[in-house]
Parts: C-alpha cells; sequence; structure tokens
C-alpha cells in the first residue's frame, strides 16, 4: 500500500507525537511506501519520505492554505490511501483527533465570562476553521473517520448527521504502558521535594483555560491550612497572577513518567478534550484519575475504582469531596482499568481502518 499521512507539524522526539511515530514505524515495518506530508518537521523517520507543505499565510489563512496545498500536492502523485490528522480538502481516512472546533467554541461560551462570550468565534480564523471542518465531515469528501471517544462520535452525529455512523470508527488512544509503570517513587517524591506522607495531586498539559488550570489554582489557594497537600504542575505555560505556595511548577518534563509516579491523583479539569492522554498515562502509572465529562477520556473512569467524573469544572466543593475519597482510601495499590490502554493496540486498529480505506473506490 502506498500511503499519504498528513500532518502539520513532526517531530520524531515530541512525545505528543508518539502515536504518529509508532504508526509511521508500524507502516514501514509492514513493507508500505509510506509518504508524510507536513509544513515543518523535526527529525527524522526512518524509511518515510517527507514532502514539505509551505505555507506563508497569517494565522487565521495558515489552515486553509495548509489543506490547499496538500490537496495540490495530491493531485502531483498517486497513493492507496490518504490518511490525514488535519482537517483537510479530501482525505480516506480523517482522524478527529482535535475533536470539533464548533464544540470548543460553545464549551469556550459555556465557561467564559458574561462579558466575552458574544466576542468568542468571531473573526476569520474560526470561520475558516468552521468551513475547513464542514468539509472535512462531508461523506463525499472523507471515506471513514477515526474518534478516539464515544463523546466526539456523538458531536459528529448532532453536527453533521449526513456522515453515516458506520463509517465512523472508535479508536481509543494508547500509551505506552510499560514506560509509566518502571519510575521509582519515592525517587521522584525526593527530586520534586516532596515527603514520603504528601499526598500529592498532579496536573499535566498546556492551555490553561482549555484543560481547567485555573479552577485547580483557585482550589489549592483555599488549602494552605494542610500543609500535606500538594501539586505538581506539569506544563510549559506561564501561568498568570500568584501561584500558591502549595503549588510545584516543574515546567516541561522529557520523562513525564515521573510526575505521574511522585504523585496520588491525577486532577485534570478541562472544559473539552475529545480524549486526553493524560489520563491513559496516569491510569497506566496505576493512579486515579478525576476529570469531567467534557473529556472523551472520563469513558475510561468507574466512579470510586480508578476515578470520578465531575459534571462541572468549577465545582470546588465536588472536587474537594472526591480528592477525600482517594486519600482515605491511602496506599492501597494500584487502581485497576479495564479498557486496555496499550499504544500497539491503537496502531493494530488503525492500520485496518487504511486497509479497508484502500480497498475501496477512490472519492469524485
Amino acid at each position: 500500500m502506498k500511503l499519504a499521512l498528513i500532518r502539520r507539524q513532526f517531530s520524531a522526539t515530541g512525545g505528543a507525537e508518539l502515536y504518529v511515530q509508532r504508526l509511521l514505524t508500524a507502516l514501514v515495518s509492514a513493507g508500505h511506501e509510506t509518504h508524510l506530508l507536513a509544513e515543518k518537521w523535526q527529525g527524522q523517520a526512518a524509511g518515510v519520505q517527507f514532502h514539505t507543505i509551505n505555507v506563508d499565510a497569517s494565522r487565521a489563512e495558515r489552515p486553509l492554505r495548509f489543506a490547499a496545498g496538500v490537496n495540490a500536492a495530491l493531485q502531483q502523485e498517486k497513493f492507496d490511501c490518504v490518511f490525514s490528522l488535519e482537517r483537510t480538502l479530501k482525505q480516506d481516512v480523517y482522524r478527529a483527533g482535535d475533536g470539533l472546533h464548533r464544540v470548543w467554541l460553545e464549551r469556550r461560551k459555556q465557561f467564559a465570562p458574561w462579558w466575552k462570550r458574544p466576542l468568542i468565534g468571531l473573526g476569520a480564523f474560526h470561520r475558516n476553521m468552521r468551513a475547513l471542518e464542514a468539509r472535512t465531515f462531508d461523506p463525499a469528501h472523507t471515506k471513514h473517520i477515526i474518534v478516539n471517544s464515544d463523546m466526539v462520535r456523538g458531536e459528529i452525529a448532532r453536527h453533521f448527521p449526513a456522515f453515516p455512523q458506520k463509517r465512523i470508527h472508535l479508536i481509543r488512544n494508547g500509551v505506552e504502558v510499560r514506560r509509566f509503570q518502571n519510575a521509582d517513587r519515592a525517587a521522584s517524591r525526593r527530586r520534586f521535594g516532596l515527603a514520603d506522607d504528601d499526598f500529592v495531586l498532579v496536573f499535566v498539559g498546556s492551555g490553561w483555560e482549555r484543560k481547567g488550570l485555573p479552577w485547580l489554582l483557585k482550589f489549592m489557594a483555599g488549602q494552605s491550612h494542610d500543609p500535606k497537600l500538594k501539586l505538581l504542575v506539569v506544563t510549559r505555560d506561564r501561568l498568570r497572577g500568584k501561584v500558591p505556595p502549595n503549588v510545584i511548577l516543574t515546567g516541561p518534563l522529557e520523562d513525564v513518567e515521573t510526575a505521574y509516579a511522585a504523585a496520588d491523583v491525577l486532577t485534570f479539569l478541562p472544559i473539552y478534550e475529545p480524549c486526553s492522554n493524560v489520563v491513559s498515562e496516569a491510569l497506566a502509572t496505576g493512579i486515579p484519575v478525576i476529570t469531567t465529562h467534557f473529556n472523551g477520556a472520563s469513558e475510561l473512569i468507574e466512579s470510586g475504582v480508578n476515578g470520578h467524573v465531575l459534571d462541572d469544572p468549577r465545582d470546588i466543593a465536588e472536587l474537594s469531596e472526591r480528592l477525600s475519597h482517594w486519600r482515605e482510601r491511602g496506599p492501597a495499590g494500584a487502581v485497576k482499568t479495564r479498557r486496555p490502554l496499550d499504544l500497539e493496540l491503537n496502531v493494530q486498529l488503525t492500520l485496518q481502518v487504511l486497509e479497508q480505506a484502500a480497498k475501496q473506490p477512490e472519492l469524485p
């Protein structure tokens, strides 16, 4: 199979690109001729042919220009299957890993201050993203869609009911499970200046508005009376305002598994996440997760078994109650998760969809 994979930016070393790395490796190992179309990349992937899509445009026009550039490049060469991880003009398979832009705008309006709500979604960038998204979810331009949660599947059904449900495939995110089971807890705690009897929360992610960090910091600011409660924040963001003294900022970590190993609970309260990898990473480590039902990865959570799901990320009282449950539980060993978390299964199922699409007639 001659395959074109589309990703605007690629890094052979970036943790966020692990899925792409593994997929490319699996395709090459299986003997497929694999091409990557990208605006820019760092490093190389053995056996993969790179094609640069040059884009010189404003932020508002960049997604459209990239999609047009990809479309032009695809006309120069014939591929058995075109697999896009970006919203583009035509593809055999689209992976909706970013969810729906219009739903993200809905969530922003829901949680923004009243005075800001009328301004959200205005401007050329959002208009262009909605138009590009509508084309991507048009069944005349896409054969199959891969989603990573039932939440996103439902969003597609609500906003794009013309797309056949039988052509939407649920393939959950996967992680390198062994990587998150090998970090040393005691050494990790020493590294971050934590005592053995501290009860430690961890937050991992960038994009603080989207991922609910302000509410978590507000909660911690009210816990100054509890010297044993700590929060590790792993982010590249610059936080606004005063950071409470019981919060430890680590900056970005290449070995993020050490932060999970040092922690007792992942606290991750997004207003919109199609399916966050951090939930799978924490569960692979064996620590419980408190997240929100606006996160597709909440589908991995069984209440009281491996975590809790909040209806409202702003509900500090419920957050406190759920944390008390896990604190009272004590060191009872790793939590159990019934659904598989392994990345290899994700890659295997993705390959099956690509091969199915390659056997079907070309799109007009």
